[in-house]
């Protein structure tokens, strides 16, 4: 039994809801409140009114928010707003984005990977959250089924997939063409074809998958197929719940980028002399200084910026001896990610409780902002994971700190919906 396979996508019908700009959005844990707001009132179709549905007065009690959800989801329904594709699709994706002014193109696709296969090896390499997971339990439980993917590498060094996708799919017009509003652009075609599916299938066989984003929804997944299993015994194995909606990319590509998460700090010490013990302390002028040194320091230090009211600094490592020292837990390589040493060799030592951090998605800026306008009173700049780090930490059956990772882009929800 394959590890993949295609599934009839549920998508939205574009003859009803308009410009799809205004329908699709981030997955759920990325977006803020405003946010959030924003979307709601972009368009009564925005697959936030699904994927984040609130109470109201009608549905009283907020846990009332998952039965909405799903009486929005059959509505849609109902009026072909949404409509299931009459084939088992692969779904193609093509996301052009910018990095510090530089074009970058990222391929992947929609499928569903079997759960429990005895020829699937996938690695988590994220702790994930109770409650986070109740959540999306609840809501997959009342929609019968999955909002959106979960996001996997795979191994493709000889570019088969990719190769599959640019003879046979590039050249055609795409289904759905959005521009998020960072400016991602997002471009997905449909692929029936059972023989090309089948050669894309192929290249998963026997070998290790990697999940970036998702972990939440993976098990999830998994608790869904076990609460089947129950009421199913005479269950095949192939039916829709022993599947996971899944964004696959390819981990041997330039195109697939990892940022790092920086740290907020709400309240700070002045006196921080102590860290000169542990730490080489340079002074930075600029700001704009800051990334390009702490990059380079980080290629064979553990170094960490820090923005107070006072200037910038960059903060290098001293004795790396004393990691073992500091951090009892994992293996070498789970020890030395720099998120673990931030918080052993200076949150612990000033006492800084988790309350008073908060996380910045890549924007450096944001980080400065927060400093500036007296949100905040510092703010560490991390350096990225690697992924040679991501990929030897999973497959040591090790699960990294949550917001370490931060893997961009993200896959649009609402291209296409799973039924359970």
């Amino acid at each position: 039994m394959s590890v993949i396979k295609p599934f009839n996508g549920i998508v939205y019908n574009t003859d009803k809801v308009g410009d799809m700009a205004k329908i699709v959005c981030p997955p759920y844990d990325v977006i803020s409140p405003e946010q959030e707001a924003a979307l709601k009132k972009r368009s009564p179709f925005n697959f936030i009114h699904v994927m984040l549905a609130k109470a109201d007065a009608r549905h009283g009690e907020d846990d009332a928010r998952y039965a909405k959800a799903a009486e929005t989801f059959e509505k849609w329904l109902k009026a072909g707003v949404l409509v299931q594709d009459a084939k088992p699709c692969i779904y193609y994706t093509r996301q052009e984005y910018k990095i510090v002014g530089e074009r970058h193109s990222r391929m992947g696709f929609l499928a569903v990977m079997k759960i429990d296969n005895e020829k699937t090896r996938i690695h988590p390499h994220e702790k994930t959250h109770a409650g986070a997971k109740e959540d999306r339990f609840k809501l997959w439980t009342a929609l019968q089924a999955a909002c959106s993917p979960i996001f996997v590498c795979f191994s493709d060094s000889q570019k088969k997939v990719e190769g599959i996708f640019q003879r046979k799919v590039a050249m055609t017009k795409p289904f759905v063409d959005v521009v998020e509003d960072d400016g991602t652009r997002n471009m997905v075609w449909r692929l029936d074809d059972p023989d090309l599916i089948g050669q894309v299938a192929d290249v998963f066989e026997n070998q290790n998958l990697f999940i970036a984003d998702g972990h939440h929804r993976y098990e999830v997944s998994r608790r869904y197929r076990e609460l089947m299993l129950e009421k199913t015994p005479d269950a095949t194995g192939d039916e829709p719940w022993n599947y996971v909606m899944t964004y696959f990319t390819n981990i041997d590509s330039r195109e697939l980028q990892i940022f790092p998460i920086h740290r907020i700090i709400k309240t700070f010490p002045r006196d921080i002399g102590f860290l000169e013990t542990l730490f080489r302390i340079d002074s930075i002028k600029k700001k704009e200084d800051l990334a390009v040194m702490l990059a380079k320091a980080g290629r064979n230090e553990h170094a960490f910026g820090l923005y107070t009211r006072k200037g910038i600094q960059l903060l290098r490592l001293k004795n790396k001896s004393q990691i073992n020292e500091f951090i009892k837990e994992g293996s070498d390589d789970y020890r030395c990610l720099d998120s673990l040493i931030l918080k052993a060799f200076v949150f612990d030592k000033l006492d800084i409780k988790s309350e008073d951090i908060t996380y910045c998605n890549k924007d450096m800026d944001a980080c400065f902002t927060a400093v500036d306008n007296g949100q905040a009173e510092a703010a560490f700049i991390l350096n990225p994971v690697r992924i040679d780090q991501l990929r030897v930490i999973a497959l040591n059956g090790e699960k990294m700190p949550p917001k370490t990772t931060y893997f961009y882009p993200k896959a649009l929800s609402g291209l296409a919906l799973y039924k359970l």
